[in-house]
């Protein structure tokens, strides 16, 4: 059950406040000064607080929850109907700001909304061990320079909450970096919280990123909390950046710069606490001059810039990739298929990889799959190019090609390869329909034939 402190100096506000949220199905305590509330406050899940108290100020103990270290949501309620209490109220991470004689419809609406956050974030950190677990830097595999002038990146950024950009190529591992900096800082107990920015329509976007309130839009029936809120002290890490729409972008701006957010549909100000991240494989110089990308937003995204190589530039890497990818498909699958012949490691190192480390596990899965033995052999690895080149000499008069061009073939042979069924080439790709169908036009792709574009292909 839901534990809800009062913490007020009025014997009659408490009484009738206990009986409201007791009839609600809350577990009510109660507490009338400052000292007694922070005896009070380990187990409650929200406290409703009023400024005025005797002893400690209320402003001195609501500094004093939310310095602990899984602090509950603190609903301010006072007489106080300035703007001066109302900004420090807020800059010092009260939940939300009431002024008496209390609207009873409002508060019950804000303490269920401030107890499903609380009860969302603690779901949120049963999965913390986990993905920390999963996350280390030992995960970041490789011997490269390049990949050691990430870990110290990685190592420097952590110590602050500075605002981080990721930037490289599909598959490069730009997720596992902002892991990795969340699970090194001293917030690695508070939630880790990603959104991928293609994965919405804008519309929809703008309310899983900011949360929304009951009637901001058809089919609003109950307040949401939106990612920013979820991510509470952690981390909330934007994927793909530099798809995010124009009229999007202007509003992340502005939370950046004042470090606060509006839900949909509600124009109170919500702090924002957590660190941002993003991660892009787009090139957001040149897009910000083509007018596709606020020049202001990446500057402020790029307090820090961490850049990933793709693994054709550190191909020295990737035997030990292979090793830890294997033994990690083979906890996953059961198995152990453990050893690789070597004329298929030096295929395997030769291979340019467009898709780059998720492509190379991709790959390496399917290999186990098929395996009968302990020895992944080439002719079970999906690419035929991998699987030929483990019988033939690298070919050193190939011509060099354009980072564009490497992903047009890619694309193109993805679709070639799925008879052009989007719903497929997307799953293979790893990206969405919309993106899919951009680049298409980009790289003026038609299929084969005739049929138009637009047709998902045989199913």
């Amino acid at each position: 059950m839901t534990r809800v402190l009062v913490v007020d100096d009025d014997r009659s506000i408490r009484r009738s406040l206990e009986k409201f949220l007791g009839g609600l199905g809350y577990d009510v305590v109660t507490a009338a000064d400052g000292a007694e509330a922070l005896r009070a406050a380990g187990g409650a899940d929200v406290v409703l607080l009023d400024l005025g108290l005797p002893g400690a100020d209320g402003f001195e103990v609501l500094a004093r929850l939310r310095a602990e270290d899984h602090p509950p949501p603190v609903i301010v309620i006072t007489a106080r109907d300035d703007m001066q209490s109302t900004v420090r109220a807020i800059q010092q991470g009260a939940y939300e700001y009431l002024v008496k004689p209390l609207d009873i419809d409002r508060l019950r609406l804000v303490v269920q909304r401030a107890a499903a956050s609380r009860n969302a974030e603690r779901a949120l950190g049963q999965f913390v061990a986990r993905e920390a677990a999963s996350a280390q830097l030992g995960n970041l595999i490789g011997k490269s320079p390049a990949i050691r002038d990430v870990w110290k990146q990685i190592g420097a950024v952590s110590t602050s909450k500075t605002t981080v950009l990721v930037l490289g190529e599909s598959g490069t591992g730009k997720e596992l970096v902002a892991k990795a900096i969340h699970y090194a800082s001293a917030e690695r107990e508070q939630p880790f919280v990603a959104i991928n920015c293609t994965a919405f329509a804008p519309g929809v976007l703008e309310s899983e990123l900011f949360g929304h309130v009951k009637g901001a839009f058809t089919g609003a029936v109950a307040d949401k909390a939106g990612r920013f809120e979820l991510a509470g002290g952690g981390t909330l890490f934007l994927d793909e950046i530099g798809e995010l729409p124009l009229e999007l972008q202007a509003k992340l701006l502005r939370v950046l710069q004042e470090r606060v957010f509006e839900r949909v549909g509600d124009g109170r100000p919500v702090p924002l606490r957590a660190r941002v991240i993003a991660a892009t494989h787009r090139d957001l110089p040149a897009l910000a001059a083509s007018g596709g990308f606020r020049e202001d937003l990446y500057y402020r995204l790029r307090v820090v810039e961490i850049r990933l190589p793709p693994l054709r530039d550190r191909a020295e890497d990737v035997p030990l990739l292979v090793e830890g990818l294997l033994a990690k498909i083979n906890r996953e699958l059961h198995r152990d298929v453990r050893r690789v012949a070597p004329e298929t490691m030096a295929a395997l190192v030769r291979y340019p990889w467009p898709g780059n480390v998720r492509e190379l596990e991709n790959a390496l899965t399917r290999a186990v799959v098929l395996s009968t033995g302990e020895v992944l052999e080439a002719r079970h690895l999906p690419l035929a190019e991998v699987a030929a080149a483990a019988s033939r000499a690298p070919a050193g008069d190939e011509p060099l090609v354009s980072l564009r061009e490497v992903e047009r073939r890619h694309v193109e042979r993805v679709l070639a390869a799925t008879s052009w069924n989007k719903r497929r080439a997307c799953a293979v790709l790893e990206i969405s329909r919309p993106t899919l169908d951009r680049k298409i036009a980009e790289f003026a792709l038609s299929r084969p034939g005739g049929g138009g574009d637009d047709e998902d292909g045989d199913a």
